[in-house]
């Protein structure tokens, strides 16, 4: 496109030029001759009121010098009345054209060596007709005609570059936006989502930016729903799956047993599969605006009711403090819910039918915690337990249920411990701030001196559940 406009703009802007410049040329080439033409007419017409009164010749002599170029000018005069024929000056003409301008009366030129000659009839007080002769040199017809040339030409040559130029930078306007717009619909169809195209440049590529910004956001928005729709149905379906895992435990010896542990764990493994590439291929969530979010309370009260029909079956003893009350978070409903999910079905998988376990939250100022916390062995290595939630784990734990928990917590500017809860097993700290920023490492250290005498007595004091 670029090309184009410069060859058009080239082709257009030179045959003004020509259809201007041509004319002109002519026209100034035809008034120089003009101008040549007239000042010899002018030195013709300074000798004629001396051939009038007289015919001397050396009167003439000093009239012809006095015109201005007596080397120019020659003066034939016929002869008549006992009078021979005058002749000042050097000829150039040829009698006849000379003879024809005495017969017919009126001025000529006609061409010689070198250039062009005047000839202008005189009529003598005797009543002959002499002819005034002056000589053009063909320098003074074209005096001035190459510059004035050569001054067009250059004009337009400076006006046909300043044209392509001119269309050359209009090309680059049109085309820079319309090759940004191509190369982000090649980023777009690559699989780039972030990739979007400034809205700049002419009305009709700004729209069509717009319209592809438009429809990139839309796709992204499509990709993010259908990946949280298949991360939250994966969750819906890992939650009783983990119940028919541990119910499949009642099922005693025998190949329909085995059978139907081993499908229930192939099927789980699915499951988490699943989910794992759901997350890691979901974008970071940004935390909630002022006025989104959940009540922590209420979904921590939903999810223990549920989990509670199962501790009853298994024998265990469980807890909720600090549920009592709404805390708002800036956390959407089902990511605590599914993060919940993921944290008491690994208590239920990995500890000892039996084993108590418990859900504190803590509502502070600017953060609220969730602290989840079981009788169980503990973790060995919380660091190693970590770094699995992060995907680098390779020991058979998934490490899916902490890398749900760390992606919900750190989407607020918060973060997951782990460490040893006073239950003797191990607590899962769940920080979540709410305005965004970073916890104060100061404010963790006051919590967690606050928080395990708090923590006992609540426990005791429900350990009636």
């Amino acid at each position: 496109m670029r090309w184009a406009l410069v060859k058009v703009s080239l082709a257009v802007t030179t045959m003004v030029v020509l259809a201007f410049a041509v004319p002109l040329g002519l026209v100034i080439r035809e008034m120089a001759r003009d101008r040549a033409f007239s000042n010899a007419e002018r030195e013709a017409a300074a000798v004629a009121p001396a051939l009038s009164i007289t015919t001397d010749r050396d009167q003439l002599e000093r009239v012809v010098a006095s015109a201005g170029s007596d080397a120019g000018m020659a003066v034939h005069i016929p002869a008549g009345d006992g009078q021979e024929a005058l002749e000042l000056g050097r000829q150039r003409a040829a009698d006849e054209d000379i003879a024809a301008v005495r017969r017919l009366g009126r001025a000529s030129t006609t061409g010689v060596g070198g250039g062009s000659t005047l000839l202008q009839p005189v009529a003598l007080s005797t009543g002959k007709i002499a002819v005034v002769e002056v000589y053009v040199p063909e320098s003074d017809v074209t005096n001035g005609v190459g510059t004035a040339w050569a001054v067009l030409a250059a004009v337009g040559v400076a006006l046909i570059l300043g044209s392509v130029a001119v269309a050359d930078r209009l090309g680059v306007r049109m085309v820079r936006p319309a090759r940004r717009l191509v190369e982000g619909a090649h980023d777009l169809g690559e699989g780039r989502l972030g990739a979007r195209v400034p809205e700049e440049g002419p009305t009709e590529l700004r729209l069509a930016a717009v319209a592809f910004n438009s429809m990139a956001d839309q796709v992204v928005q499509l990709l993010a729903n259908e990946r949280e729709l298949a991360a939250d149905l994966s969750h819906r379906l890992r939650t009783p799956l983990t119940v028919l895992r541990l119910n499949t435990a009642s099922l005693g010896e025998g190949p329909a047993a085995d059978q139907t542990r081993t499908a229930v764990e192939q099927l789980e493994r699915e499951v988490d599969t699943i989910i794992r590439t759901a997350r890691e291929a979901k974008p970071q969530t940004a935390a909630a605006g002022p006025g989104a979010g959940c009540d922590a309370a209420e979904v921590v009260r939903e999810r223990m009711a549920f989990w509670s029909a199962l501790a009853e079956d298994e024998g265990r003893k469980w807890r909720v403090a600090g549920a009592d009350r709404p805390v708002r978070i800036p956390v959407a409903r089902a990511d605590l819910a599914a993060a919940l999910d993921a944290l008491l079905g690994n208590v239920f998988r990995h500890t000892a039918e039996g084993t108590a376990f418990a859900v504190d939250v803590h509502n502070g100022e600017d953060a609220v915690i969730v602290l989840v916390s079981d009788a169980g062995p503990g973790i060995p290595d919380p660091e190693v337990a970590i770094a699995r939630g992060r995907g680098s784990g390779s020991d058979g734990s998934t490490g899916l249920g902490l890398d749900i928990v760390r992606r919900l917590a750190e989407s607020t500017g918060g973060d997951v411990r782990i460490g040893s809860s006073v239950l003797g097993g191990t607590e899962v700290r769940i920080w979540i701030q709410l305005d965004g920023r970073a916890p104060a490492s100061g404010g963790h250290r006051q919590m967690r001196r606050r928080r395990p005498g708090r923590f006992a007595a609540v426990y005791s004091r429900s350990r009636s559940h």
